[in-house]
């Protein structure tokens, strides 16, 4: 797998996670408030984020690639762990699993409580409010993921092809079957996306303190796995010592585990 196809890959699977909780918010929205309100709301959002983008691109492209390796790979570092120490909690019975159904109905319910005001052009401030939140929270996240990747690799033009491919594949699942995506095995997908950041995280810090690593770019292809043994090590150890919702002491129920 070359250092491209690793770019498209980690940009897509982070993107596709962001995209499935924007995409829920805006369904609880439509569906229990006013589906052009939404759609206001979702549309105002993305435009903020595109002023975003044009004022963040070029900013990022002027640092100097050592010393932005080095803040992306914090960052990265920061936020895959993150990921990482959920997705491990979850594996091994000590969190509970992210549930994209309840996460709609409860937007759902609080979106159906509240009382519907018109503001302008806009029938029902709150879907509108509602929407335009969710949107501009998730799509800051994928700007960040867009633009630390991408700025890095000098390809942010293939990072921007991943998130789009992985909003259009969301956006066109939730959609068309007008429910939640709960059928997205998102804990699985952050699982990897973790693992997937935090090797990133590795790399691209340790090249801008000023470190080589051995084939370069290939250096992934071993630093990935070994990531990634050492978090479902770690939800092997977790089930072993046990604690709320632990179910088994074995690692290849451990593994089971982290892949629902």
């Amino acid at each position: 797998m070359g250092a491209a196809s690793a770019l498209f890959i980690a940009v897509f699977l982070a993107c596709v996670v962001e995209a499935v909780e924007a995409t829920t918010i805006v369904l609880a929205a439509g569906t229990a408030r006013d589906w052009r309100s939404a759609g206001f709301g979702l549309g105002a959002a993305l435009a903020v984020l595109a002023v975003i983008v044009a004022a963040a691109g070029p900013a990022v492209s002027e640092i100097p690639l050592r010393g932005l390796r080095v803040v992306v790979g914090a960052l990265l570092l920061i936020f895959g762990l993150q990921w990482v120490r959920k997705a491990v909690l979850r594996a091994s019975g000590h969190k509970a699993l992210h549930d994209e159904d309840v996460l709609y109905a409860r937007h759902l319910a609080a979106a159906t409580g509240m009382q519907a005001r018109r503001t302008g052009v806009i029938p029902d401030w709150y879907g509108f409010t509602l929407a335009f939140k969710g949107v501009l929270l998730e799509g800051l996240e994928v700007v960040f993921i867009v633009l630390t990747f991408g700025s890095n690799d000098h390809n942010i033009g293939l990072a921007g092809v991943a998130a789009v491919a992985a909003i259009a594949v969301v956006a066109a699942a939730g959609f068309a079957v007008k429910a939640p995506l709960a059928r997205v095995p998102e804990n699985t997908m952050k699982f990897i996306v973790g693992i997937m950041l935090t090797s990133f995280g590795v790399f691209w810090g340790a090249e801008g303190a000023g470190a080589h690593w051995p084939g370069s770019d290939a250096a992934l292809l071993g630093i990935i796995p070994l990531v990634a043994l050492y978090a479902l090590g770690l939800v092997a150890l977790l089930r072993r010592a046990g604690g709320p919702g632990s179910t088994t002491a074995d690692p290849a129920g451990a593994a089971a585990g982290a892949l629902r």
